[in-house]
């Protein structure tokens, strides 16, 4: 990866100016309403959300946009690692539906998609009755891949939360760390590749080991780790190193790692046959697609959505989108940022399809910020183009170790300036 960080500090203005050029001179003609073609979004994350404003917002009308959505409020996984920590409180990452509808026409349905009729070009829903589309587009996020973690399911996610799915089980999770014995063991159990937010698991170590330091000092944080190695490991063990010595110990799968059962009645965990007693145990399976997905049959055996790297077309259907994570694209990770990035280009080829508007190359991009401790925020980021293959990734920046504490503050700003704007971005 190219190490010279070509990222400068990202506001929330300029994210939005950034983002804005790109489609600005898309906008077709209204039409009369009854003459609309229809586009049916599922899921109202970073990928559905944004698909849905743009589409509506710079077709100038000329597409009724539905939005399905089960939840009322969206509440982001990036940056629930920082409300574990202490850094945000919980409404900070929770975001309305309102303004989608109110300013730009989108009907937003709270029901669950349960089918997709692709020869008739339908969704059904689980209240009852279904939404007819030209284009569909999928943002289901993940589903996690069932017995991937002997011994746990999701009826034992009270137990052992997973927490990567943010809401009730981020407030759960931290609840059960606040709620620690002096001296006890937090353990998460790492999921193995491809997950959403590579860097994630490895943040929330970190913020877990935030809270840990300041509430209950000689408490240890276990990592079982089926990967030998992460995202951004060289800067968050440096990290560790730096804030919170003696406390966290990796173990990877040279040592068992990728051999782990967990026994949540018992609040046990077993690694490579050795039984170890937990007091939080944050269980962290293999992912894959969002259920619809695979109930639209657009799926390969791996459970992720292949597309067309151009466009994001399903490459099993011409008539559907996929984005973000449930998506099987190329070299871009599984991000917030990565799936804003792709429904700009969806929105575009959408757009294009149905209302004759120019259609410009596809270009992409990615930053992950992580905090490690108080104002050492760091990244890794690259851009990315469209090939015939796959997203391609064409150039990089991270951050290094050694950075002074003026560098590593205003990254972690930076951090909070694109929240801001990517929150407006999916919503305003």
């Amino acid at each position: 990866m190219n190490q010279i960080n070509k990222n400068p500090g990202l506001s929330r203005r300029s994210f939005l100016v950034t983002t804005a050029m790109a489609t600005s001179a898309l906008s077709a003609p209204s039409v009369l309403a009854e003459n609309r073609p229809r586009v049916v979004v599922v899921g109202g994350g970073a990928g559905g959300a944004t698909v849905a404003r743009y589409v509506a917002k710079d077709s100038g009308g000329a597409v009724d946009v539905t939005l399905v959505e089960p939840t009322r409020a969206y509440y982001s996984c990036f940056f629930s690692n920082l409300f574990i920590g202490g850094f945000r409180d919980y409404a900070s990452i929770g975001h309305s539906y309102g303004d989608l509808a109110a300013n730009h026409g989108i009907n937003v349905v709270h029901d669950w998609a349960v089918s997709v009729d692709r020869d008739g070009r339908s969704v059904g829903l689980a209240g009852g009755g279904s939404l007819a589309y030209d284009r569909l587009v999928l943002s289901p996020g993940i589903d996690f891949r069932s017995g991937s973690v002997p011994g746990w399911d999701l009826s034992a996610q009270n137990r052992m939360p997973h927490a990567y799915k943010a809401g009730s089980q981020t407030q759960l999770l931290r609840a059960q760390i606040e709620a620690m014995p002096e001296g006890g063991v937090y353990c998460m159990v790492a999921p193995p590749n491809p997950f959403r937010c590579p860097p994630g698991p490895y943040e929330r170590i970190s913020m877990v080991a935030h809270v840990l330091k300041q509430t209950n000092p000689t408490a240890k944080i276990l990592i079982v780790d089926p990967k030998e190695k992460f995202s951004k490991q060289g800067l968050f063990e440096d990290g560790w190193q730096r804030h919170y010595s003696g406390m966290i110990e990796r173990i990877g799968p040279d040592f068992g790692g990728d051999s782990v059962e967990v026994r949540p009645e018992a609040m046990e965990v077993v690694i490579d046959g050795e039984v170890t007693k937990v007091d939080v145990c944050n269980v962290i399976p293999a992912q894959q697609a969002g259920r619809i997905a695979a109930i639209a049959e657009i799926t390969n055996d791996a459970g992720w959505a292949p597309v067309v790297p151009h466009t994001m077309q399903s490459r099993a259907d011409e008539n559907i989108h996929v984005l973000g994570d449930a998506s099987q694209q190329g070299d871009m990770p599984k991000s917030g940022f990565s799936a804003n990035s792709q429904a700009k280009v969806c929105a575009m080829a959408v757009r294009g399809a149905l209302t004759d508007s120019k259609v410009f190359p596809a270009r992409f991009s990615n930053t992950c910020w992580s905090l490690i401790g108080t104002d050492d925020g760091v990244k890794v980021g690259a851009s990315y183009e469209a090939t015939d293959e796959k997203i391609a990734k064409t150039d990089g920046f991270i951050s290094q170790t050694g950075e002074s504490a003026e560098v590593r503050k205003a990254t972690y700003e930076e951090s909070i300036g694109w929240y801001e704007a990517i929150s407006a971005d999916m919503f305003s």
